[in-house]
């Protein structure tokens, strides 16, 4: 049971850091090349399509299991450590506060409509 607990201390630590991630591609202080990894490693995670199909046995989370925490390591140490520091405490205030319905509602519905277009432009509807 305690590998359950430590398993589920790393998710909590993974989400954080990439919602920090997400946080230094858009802040000032991050150089350019640092927000352009974090850019593109919170938009890997957070995104529902995976390099590799999650359907594949095995390497369909295989490459969730390798590339985000490589990603991770990699972009945080493009960010200055005084700057990751003041991220990391901003992500923490974040998980602590509820998620935005809102959000939840323009996602999906973003989704929805590309969805729709998608199946008009091959006659689908």
């Amino acid at each position: 049971m305690e590998w359950i607990n430590k398993l589920k201390s790393w998710a909590r630590i993974i989400k954080r850091d990439v919602i920090v991630l997400w946080l230094a591609a858009r802040d000032k202080r991050v150089p350019w090349p640092a927000k352009l990894v974090a850019g593109a490693v919170a938009a890997y995670a957070l995104s529902p399509i995976d390099l590799i199909p999650d359907f594949i046995p095995v390497l369909g989370y295989l490459d969730d299991l390798i590339i985000v925490p490589l990603g991770i390591i990699i972009a945080i140490k493009m960010i200055p450590s005084e700057i990751h520091t003041d991220l990391r405490a901003e992500a923490a205030e974040r998980l602590s506060r509820p998620v935005s319905k809102a959000g939840l509602v323009a996602i999906i519905t973003i989704w929805i409509v590309c969805a729709v277009l998608l199946l008009r432009a091959f006659g689908a509807i």
